[in-house]
């Protein structure tokens, strides 16, 4: 009985702990996000060792664009006219981001955020692990770039 006791304890203190996306949160999602790997819910997870594109998003006041963006080797990026207008919306405890283009309209959850760290949820239960983007360094030499 105890041993039952112990574990419910244990794994009430752990649900409790889970981060939760709150609106405050949401400034921590502005700037330049790469995708570390995507976790699919019946295949392995896809590593990624490096991107060609980088995710930009600029939210302010629960709407804003997401944008595609190409990194450069002098720290500027590549950017077109091409951008998804976006909307934060908040349901059921949860964090969605809306995306609406001229073609089509879709939703992700927020399942994490914080300044180094995004993790949005699509529905067909694929996971998007992002990190934030950093300058490239091809120099291998482990000095930082500034």
């Amino acid at each position: 009985m105890k041993k039952t006791v112990c574990i419910i304890v244990a794994f009430l203190a752990l649900v409790s702990c889970s981060q939760k996306v709150v609106p405050a949160d949401l400034a921590k999602i502005n700037g330049y996000w790469e995708v570390e790997k995507v976790v699919f819910d019946s295949i392995d997870d896809k590593e990624y060792r490096m991107n060609e594109v980088y995710d930009y998003f600029k939210i302010v006041k629960d709407k804003g664009i997401r944008k595609k963006v190409m990194p450069q080797l002098d720290g500027t990026f590549l950017v077109n006219d091409v951008e998804e207008k976006v909307a934060v919306r908040y349901e059921d405890n949860r964090v969605f981001i809306d995306y609406t283009t001229p073609y089509m309209k879709w939703s992700e959850e927020i399942i994490a955020l914080t300044n180094e760290e995004l993790v949005l949820l699509n529905k067909d239960k694929m996971e998007y692990h992002y990190k934030r983007a950093t300058a490239i360094n091809l120099m291998g030499d482990g000095k930082e770039i500034k």
